[in-house]
């Protein structure tokens, strides 16, 4: 089963729990906090796996939730770090954020890998709060919350050349004797549901990837059929090898055949459309062949044009060595429009929002919500602490110019307070 496509909900470790506590030892006079700062959540990293072909390992798992940090303890103890979960992909997934459609990362390279949901930070001990001013703090902090994130996992195949054209023409055939693939191969339309790969060895030593792609029909790019599933992973090859077959063996009319496809192609997009080219005109063997080929160049006198036969193994070594060395001038294949292509990064336009719903100010943004989180407020200290960074990220003032009124229930997240002008208390 080739699984190329899906969808993962992903919940970073919350980092563990700041400590509260104070030196209780027998003669010693002056204790002091030594509360110990949590040990940070853990990340969730997607690594290549150069022995992956398919994301059907993650196609069993909807979410992947990652452990907590350990907490905080006395006599100054750190709690531990979790350890990070290591998401194992193919060369070629791409990492979209669902909800933006933003590209997350694009993998490629084998062993490449990206943090996609970060850990939160542990959180602070007393003993880390504790200043000239403030030599025994009564408070700590919770630990920071992980990032979520659902994510569209889209992989493209990584090949060097890729075999095109409509259905049964004869590229699973091609493959299997030039690879060491074995694709499964029939005599009917859309054998080939899935991509195939195979290694292709010269005798000098020389080596490429060469992909069977889904077969094309007309309007395949705008959905028809299995087009879109080819021209995606058609844009991840170096060279288009079209495959036509010569000899007409199902009535085919092989110039109207390549003008559907390159019209596909060309409707796509413009780096697939100006992809290297080249023809292979599949068997030669037939009847009817020769003179195809002669009308085929006649109409296409410019395109470069390869003659085998897969039947008799005719045409082969010409066509593979000739493959190689058009790959040797070839720089690295360009995978998106420098416009399409836009790494994801998560930037708050303003640092909070505030709008209000019915009879309740509704306060909202990232930065506050994680000191909420992040806030003890069975902890005196702890509230007052949250109350003056409320204050000084102007939230307070804002408040005030938009016409809150001491009194007036404010909300962030499931949390409800009431507006005194100059702190807030927990209801």
């Amino acid at each position: 089963m080739f699984v190329d496509e899906l969808t993962i909900k992903l919940i970073a470790g919350a980092g563990g729990d700041g400590c509260t506590s104070f030196r209780r030892e027998k003669f010693v006079p002056m204790g002091g906090p030594d509360g110990g700062n949590g040990g940070k959540g853990a990340s969730i990293i997607f690594k290549v796996d150069k022995n992956l072909k398919t994301l059907i390992d993650l196609s069993y798992k909807k979410i992947i939730k990652a452990d907590k940090g350990e907490n905080g303890k006395g006599s100054n103890k750190y709690g531990k770090n979790a350890e990070d979960i290591i998401i194992k992909v193919p060369a070629g997934t791409t990492i979209y954020d669902a909800n933006t459609n933003e590209i997350i990362a694009d993998l490629i390279n084998y062993d490449e890998e990206i943090v996609v949901a970060k850990g939160g930070r542990g959180g602070k001990g007393n003993k880390s709060f504790a200043t000239h001013n403030l030599p025994a703090p009564k408070f700590s902090e919770n630990g920071e919350p992980g990032e979520e994130k659902i994510v569209r996992l889209e992989l493209k195949v990584l090949a060097d050349v890729g075999l095109v054209g409509m259905p049964s023409v004869g590229k699973s055939t091609l493959l299997s004797i030039i690879s060491s693939a074995q694709p499964k191969i029939a005599a009917y339309h859309f054998t080939t549901l899935s991509p195939n790969l195979g290694v292709v060895k010269l005798k000098d030593r020389r080596s490429f990837i060469m992909a069977d792609l889904p077969g094309l029909i007309e309007g395949a790019s705008k959905g028809v059929g299995l087009g879109t599933e080819f021209l995606k992973h058609a844009m991840r090859t170096k060279i288009l090898a079209h495959v036509i077959d010569m000899g007409s063996e199902e009535g085919r009319n092989t110039v109207n055949d390549y003008k559907i496809i390159r019209k596909e192609i060309e409707t796509y997009n413009d780096i697939l459309k100006n992809k290297k080219e080249i023809i292979i005109a599949n068997k030669m063997d037939l009847e009817n062949a020769t003179k195809n080929l002669e009308i085929f160049k006649n109409e296409y006198p410019n395109l470069e044009i390869i003659p085998i036969s897969c039947m008799n193994n005719e045409g082969i070594d010409k066509l593979i060595i000739k493959l190689a060395d058009i790959l040797d001038t070839l720089p690295e294949v360009k995978l998106y429009e420098e416009s399409e292509y836009k790494l994801y990064k998560y930037e708050d336009i303003k640092p909070f929002n505030i709008k209000k719903d019915g009879n309740i100010w509704v306060v909202s943004g990232k930065e506050i919500e994680t000191l909420l989180k992040m806030t003890k407020f069975n902890e005196d200290e702890g509230v007052l602490r949250f109350a003056r960074k409320f204050k000084g990220m102007g939230i307070e003032d804002e408040l005030t110019r938009l016409g809150a009124k001491p009194g007036d229930e404010v909300q962030i997240l499931d949390y409800m307070f009431t507006f005194k002008d100059d702190e807030y208390n927990k209801d």
